[in-house]
């Protein structure tokens, strides 16, 4: 395989589209409530697409038809795995989608190139074949990119946070309980906006802490939120500020 051959250059653009999934799965990891799953994925794809990379010196290097294989099981096993975050954990709306391009260019790939020695009947096969994974590549976009929002996953990241005893920072309790509440969920949003006042209060913030408790009263009060839930949120809050008791409300009087 010469180095100017078409081959050669294919071969470089499917490890750039690997490498390019790889670090956008690293860099959006940081926006995610947890971000291990994305991050763990992403580094080992950058990690598989080095040693392809140098493996291109190789007396035998990997062609064409096992690259994009091998993009295929890669982006199968992201979707399976993405998918159970979405549907399953909800702590990760990023992996499936990403994963999705992988799994669209390693099989529409495949397809190309057996394209011409196929008869009619199987063209036809693999026409509906590509028409159905290009819809499951837009719900995937749709679902995980452009609506995916993981309000249960922000309000455990919070209290995540507030066991290690960081309240403030990007990824602090305060940053992650903002994001913990979705008009779609609004069952979630009294635990996001009790943690918020309880966690402002006890930083004697009176002002955040009032407009946390107003829209805490707007979507039910403290009633609409399960006492085990409060009982974690103050026991981890007074770990870290243990005078904050006197500035949260009395609930025995409420």
């Amino acid at each position: 395989m010469g180095p100017f051959s078409d081959d050669a250059t294919l071969v470089w653009v499917l490890l750039g589209l690997l490498s390019l999934i790889g670090l956008l799965l690293v860099r959006l990891s940081r926006q995610q409530p947890f971000p291990e799953p994305s991050f763990r994925y992403g580094a080992t794809l950058l990690v598989i697409a080095a040693l392809l990379a140098m493996g291109t010196a190789a007396p035998r290097p990997l062609g064409v038809d096992g690259l994009l294989a091998l993009l295929s099981v890669l982006g199968a096993f992201g979707v399976l795995a993405g998918l159970t975050h979405i549907v399953r954990t909800r702590r990760d709306v990023i992996v499936a989608p990403l994963s999705g391009f992988l799994l669209c260019v390693g099989i529409g790939g495949l397809m190309a190139r057996t394209w011409s020695s196929l008869s009619t009947a199987e063209q036809w096969v693999d026409f509906l074949a590509l028409v159905l994974l290009g819809i499951g590549q837009t719900y995937l976009v749709f679902r995980g990119l452009l609506i995916g929002k993981l309000p249960l996953a922000w309000s455990q990241a919070g209290m995540v946070a507030l066991q290690r005893g960081a309240l403030s920072g990007e990824r602090g309790a305060i940053a992650c309980f903002e994001r913990g509440w979705a008009t779609d969920e609004p069952h979630l949003n009294p635990m996001a906006y009790l943690a918020l006042q309880r966690i402002h209060a006890a930083l004697d913030q009176p002002q955040q802490a009032g407009e946390w408790e107003a829209s805490l009263v707007s979507s039910g009060g403290e009633g609409a939120v399960a006492p085990a839930w409060i009982e974690a949120v103050e026991s981890a809050i007074l770990h870290v500020v243990p005078d904050a008791r006197q500035r949260w409300p009395n609930r025995e009087e409420a």
